[in-house]
């Protein structure tokens, strides 16, 4: 068993297309419209869909807005520099919520950003992906 993808519902799907193609180095995998049932999918990662996983980013017309709650946390990517990505996402229009710099408490080196609906991306340098938070 393997995570296929994680869904966010967004509110300008061409928006968000764009912020993780062109800002934040995805590919755009496939697209897909249900007109019956009113809502257009996307599906956008960093490698092909049989290989890793991906986002769906889920469009439901007519909605341009949504209510994030406080169950969700953030989706977790690891960056090459992430001084320098956070530099291309401040240059490109997008918000830097926490400046890259070591985690409180430990040295595993973090930022965070947000899509265009306000979801948080963590971004983790990627000599510290896969250790915890305090290493």
């Amino acid at each position: 068993m393997r995570i296929l993808h994680t869904m966010l519902r967004v509110g300008d799907l061409d928006k968000s297309i764009a912020f993780y193609t062109d800002i934040m180095g995805m590919k755009l995998l496939r697209t897909s419209e249900n007109t019956e049932y009113q809502y257009t999918l996307a599906f956008v990662g960093y490698g092909e869909e049989k290989d890793e996983a991906v986002l769906e980013l889920t469009y439901n017309w007519g909605t341009d807005r949504y209510d994030l709650g406080t169950a969700y946390g953030h989706i977790a990517i690891e960056a090459d520099d992430i001084y320098a990505m956070c530099e291309q996402i401040r240059a490109a229009g997008g918000k830097v919520t926490r400046e890259p710099g070591p985690v409180k408490g430990g040295t595993t080196v973090i930022a965070f950003v947000e899509d265009p609906d306000g979801y948080k991306i963590e971004l983790i340098a990627k000599k510290d992906a896969g250790k915890g938070l305090g290493e």
